[in-house]
């Protein structure tokens, strides 16, 4: 298989994947895709939360979408923005109980229709072989050095 073929299937099973997903989330949970993410990054973060330039990394947004998903979150009462202790130009956001408990309820969502929608997507005749080698790739990516662990792959695996 070619590069541009490949590269072509990880595209397509990523779109699909992704409205999946993006659906589901905002009918049962009211939350979007990657509102969900940035509480899941939060989530694991220490007690200071996450600079804004680490969240737009681990989220995948550049600064200025980052900074509109924050003040989404901050309005939702999911979270809170606080000052760098050491440099007070740096500003933090830092999940709050209510954050963590959405994150909490939705994660049930997220996980069922990410293993349906690529169950459903390994059924496909030109998406099923990347499917499942994704898969059997998955537990070596985890124990990976540098790997954040299952709970990060779980959260960015087909981010």
């Amino acid at each position: 298989m070619d590069d541009e073929l490949l590269w072509g299937g990880v595209i397509a099973l990523h779109a699909r994947v992704e409205q999946r997903l993006s659906v589901a989330l905002q009918r049962q949970h009211g939350l979007g895709l990657s509102e969900y993410r940035a509480l899941g990054h939060l989530t694991l973060a220490t007690a200071s939360g996450l600079r804004m330039q680490d969240l737009a990394a681990r989220v995948g947004l550049n600064q200025s979408s980052t900074t509109r998903l924050a003040g989404r979150l901050i309005t939702a009462g999911f979270a809170f923005r606080d000052l760098c202790p050491d440099d007070k130009r740096g500003v933090y956001t830092v999940i709050t109980d209510a954050g963590r408990a959405r994150h909490a309820e939705a994660r049930g969502t997220y996980e069922e229709t990410l293993a349906a929608a690529l169950s459903d997507a390994a059924a496909d005749p030109e998406l099923g072989l990347l499917v499942r080698t994704l898969r059997t790739a998955a537990p070596r990516l985890a124990r990976s050095p540098g790997a954040e662990g299952q709970d990060a792959v779980a959260h960015t695996a087909v981010t």
